[in-house]
């Protein structure tokens, strides 16, 4: 029986974490913010840690005693990237230094996002061995958390996840479009040609989380912890060309590195068609959106959530991210060393999501 910490627990994957790791007999800590809604872990039977995702005093009595931490707490959505940019590079930073002050460090699972890898070529898969390149806002704070927990890897044993398009029941992401497509019939697409995508079902991502610390490969030190510090790779700067770093360096940390996706890789029209089928739908228009439309349509969205003073999902910077080449992610480095293949084709997983969506009253 382990002794495991998780962030970010009373979150969509969190709680899927949270649950398979008290089905197993782990011991489960789960480090919540004190508005986190929590009923749903106080039924699983976990223990409790309030506390500031910021603050090194609270991680630190969080990861004390533990074998493992799953770090998943972080920002998807900001009004300022600077906000983003906090959360997703120094919460990692001060989970690794936590753990780097125990006795025994733990093995540190870190989600992260294909977005810090950046997009792919059209036409060809990234691997981990691919030098970063991310170009949206938010695939920039992913990778400055990455950067930021690699000074500590030669103390701590850390392994980072990059899950691409993360679905499954209670998942609100994907939830507007299967609504769409069951109330009207209707599947918004950006352009005539849209990127293919990397999506995992939950289930499997946290199947895939697990393994990763069972025996999943750990980051390779980069070398003197005082000339990482001190330099672009640590994240000083936060230019496009500061997250390439060395790339030896780079190269490098593709060991402890995981993409998290299914081996297929619809674009936004086939999900939708895809979508259209796990709902029974015969009839599907699928509306391409080309520019200058997507960006006028994020830019009002961004706006209102700025009025607003509440973030939403859709701005300029997802619709970077939805104009990509391609997000199509290679798994072979999970297969191999993991040894994890997934139980079911994607189609079957978007019938397991739809058939929860209505027993539950979503659609």
């Amino acid at each position: 029986m382990s002794t495991v910490l998780v962030t970010g627990a009373s979150g969509f994957i969190g709680r899927y974490l949270v649950t398979a790791l008290t089905e197993r007999g782990d011991r489960v800590r789960a480090f919540v913010r004190s508005s986190s809604v929590v009923a749903p872990l106080i039924d699983l039977g976990v223990e409790l840690v309030r506390g500031d995702l910021l603050c090194a005093d609270d991680l630190a009595r969080a990861a004390t005693g533990c074998d493992v931490v799953y770090h998943l707490a972080g920002s998807i959505n900001a009004l300022r990237r600077e906000d983003q940019m906090r959360v997703n590079r120094e919460g990692p930073a001060s989970m690794a230094r936590a753990c780097a002050a125990q006795p025994k460090p733990p093995v540190l699972v870190l989600v992260s996002s294909v977005a810090a890898a950046g997009p792919a070529r059209r036409g060809r898969l990234r691997t981990e061995a691919d030098l970063p390149a991310p170009l949206s806002n938010y695939g920039r704070s992913k990778r400055a958390g990455e950067l930021a927990v690699a000074p500590y890897s030669d103390r701590v044993p850390i392994t980072v996840i990059r899950p691409g398009i993360v679905f499954g029941p209670r998942d609100k992401l994907l939830l507007p479009a299967f609504q769409a497509v069951h109330r009207f019939g209707v599947h918004v697409a950006p352009g005539f040609v849209s990127p293919p995508l990397s999506l995992v079902y939950v289930d499997d991502l946290v199947e895939l989380l697990i393994r990763a610390a069972q025996r999943g490969k750990r980051l390779v030190p980069i070398g003197p912890r005082r000339r990482i510090a001190g330099s672009r790779f640590a994240g000083g700067r936060f230019g496009d060309n500061s997250f390439r770093g060395n790339g030896v360096a780079a190269r490098n940390q593709a060991q402890g590195c995981y993409f998290a996706c299914a081996d297929e890789y619809p674009d936004y029209a086939e999900l939708g068609r895809m979508i259209a089928r796990s709902l029974h739908r015969p009839h599907l228009l699928v509306f391409p959106v080309t520019a200058p439309l997507p960006w006028l349509v994020a830019g009002a969205a961004e706006l209102m959530s700025r009025l607003r003073g509440v973030a939403q999902p859709l701005g300029i910077d997802k619709m970077r991210e939805a104009l990509a080449p391609s997000w199509a992610c290679s798994s072979e480095s999970a297969r191999r060393e993991l040894d994890f293949t997934l139980p079911e084709p994607l189609a079957v997983r978007l019938d397991q999501t739809a058939a929860w969506y209505r027993e539950n009253g979503w659609l």
